[in-house]
This record gives structure tokens, C-alpha cells and sequence, in this order.
């Protein structure tokens, strides 16, 4: 990846809307450079998907909380693919520190979120978990 595809990726990440001849005259580049650098990006798998985010106000009905997970020994990779296949796991993130994993989940009511913290709880490989709901977002990137 060269100067030209971060700047694309860069100018996507600010609005994915933006169509090719627009992002052919930011870049100063033609629209066919744009068109197949695209292309090139999502074959190889650097873009895997565009998506809408929403003003966390708007979506009044979800709840949503941070699970810090701590995993035995090397189970790691057994318990990423048990989080995955979880509905309720919105995020998964591997980090370094007292916790091994941080999962952001997503709920639609307490009783739900509650049912989503059992399932993961009864995973095997996960030994210990602590989770803190969100209750207010000051800055969404």
C-alpha cells in the first residue's frame, strides 16, 4: 500500500458515500486509479465491508456493556471463536494487561444482556469476567 491507498482508506473512513469522481479529485488521481485501487483493497481484504453508524442517542432501546474476560492458560483461540459465534458480542478485541480480552456487548433489554453474560460465562477456558454497562458516550470517533 502506497501514500495514495491510505489517503482513499483515510477519505472512506470519513464518508464511505463518496462517490469515485469525487475521490478521484481529492486524491488528484483519475476515477479508473480509484475504481481499481477499491477493487485491489477489497480483494486483498483491507476493505471487508462498509457500514452506517448511528449517533449512539439514537438507538434508544440497546444497551450496551464492556466485558473484560480472562482466559486459562492457552485457550485463547478456542474461546475468540466460542465469542464469536455469540450474538450478543457486538466487538471482540484482544489486549494485553490484567485481561486477556475485551468484548463490547449489545443488548436489547437487562433481562437480555443478562442471558448474553451467562452464555459467555459458560464458556469453557474463561476464568474470570468483569463487565460495566455503558451509560452515557461523551465522543463517538
Amino acid at each position: 500500500m502506497d501514500e495514495i491507498d491510505h489517503k482513499l482508506m483515510s477519505l472512506l473512513r470519513q464518508d464511505a458515500r463518496l462517490t469515485v469522481a469525487a475521490l478521484a479529485a481529492k486524491l488528484q488521481v483519475s476515477r479508473g486509479t480509484v475504481t481499481n485501487r477499491i477493487r485491489r483493497l477489497e480483494d486483498d481484504g483491507v476493505i471487508v465491508g462498509y457500514t452506517v453508524r448511528l449517533r449512539p442517542d439514537v438507538q434508544h432501546n440497546e444497551i450496551k456493556a464492556w466485558m473484560s474476560i480472562a482466559v486459562d492458560g492457552n485457550q485463547t483461540r478456542a474461546v475468540i471463536a466460542s465469542l464469536l459465534g455469540e450474538p450478543g458480542v457486538a466487538t471482540l478485541h484482544d489486549t494485553n494487561g490484567r485481561w486477556d480480552l475485551l468484548a463490547e456487548l449489545r443488548a436489547q433489554t437487562l433481562q437480555d444482556l443478562a442471558s448474553v453474560l451467562e452464555r459467555i460465562r459458560l464458556i469453557k477456558g474463561i476464568s474470570n469476567t468483569e463487565t460495566s454497562i455503558h451509560l452515557e458516550t461523551f465522543r463517538v470517533s
